[in-house]
């Protein structure tokens, strides 16, 4: 892919959120590959705060089995995926396991902690682990790719698994009867995009091909990075 094109991909993804004056001097060290992945990875973070606080306003009940508040939630779960680990609460359980487990009907804690502990870590993982990038970092294409599936079985888990009742053991978007709302639909779509389009990204740098998948409930399954 021509380098033009791509950019022009990246900054359609990231839209009016583009703020220039967040581009410093460090830039200087920066390929405009490396340029591409901040951007990726700042509309990523932002995605999945916007994602963690909608979370638990349709899900209340998940924030009361603690004391936390959104807030602080959202704390802990960008510093266990920063220091890649997990705690107690989950068994220890980070990445997809931790995303595995909040989809587990005997599982009786907060559930879209356990959610977004997960796929926050996953995508760290995706990431390298960095907030920011530079000439000599790189990554890897194919781990990139299977985010961006993962992300599409947790969202038919979220559709398809229920509790005892028939009720979805996490809300996300509206129900039958209800005001149709697809906002979370949407940021989930962003978030799928933005890794597939630096799957290419860093394919087209490598020159390394990515194993793709036929999509189906066959492959509804998370995939190891």
């Amino acid at each position: 892919m021509q380098r033009w094109l791509w950019l022009v991909v990246v900054f359609s993804l990231w839209g009016c959120a583009a703020d220039p004056a967040g581009f410093s001097v460090k830039g200087m060290a920066k390929t405009d590959i490396d340029l591409v992945a901040d951007i990726h990875r700042r509309a990523t973070k932002e995605i999945l705060y916007e994602l963690t606080t909608k979370m638990y306003r349709r899900n209340p009940d998940q924030l009361k089995k603690t004391n936390a508040t959104i807030d602080s939630r959202w704390q802990q779960i960008q510093a266990l995926a920063i220091e890649r680990r997990s705690t107690r609460e989950l068994g220890g359980r980070r990445g997809v396991e931790a995303m595995r487990l909040a989809f587990e009907t005997g599982y009786t804690g907060d559930r879209v902690f356990a959610l977004m502990v997960g796929l926050t870590g996953m995508l760290a993982e995706a990431y390298g682990y960095k907030q920011e990038f530079y000439w000599l970092d790189s990554l890897d294409q194919q781990s990139l790719y299977n985010s961006a599936r993962n992300i599409e079985v947790m969202v038919w888990l979220l559709r398809s698994r229920r509790d005892a009742s028939g009720e979805p053991l996490i809300l996300t978007d509206t129900l039958a009867g209800e005001l149709v709302n697809l906002s979370f639909e949407r940021l989930f779509g962003k978030l799928i995009a933005h890794q597939d389009a630096l799957s290419h990204v860093m394919a087209g740098k490598t020159q390394r091909a990515v194993n793709t998948v036929a999509h189906g409930l066959v492959s509804m399954t998370f995939k190891p990075l």
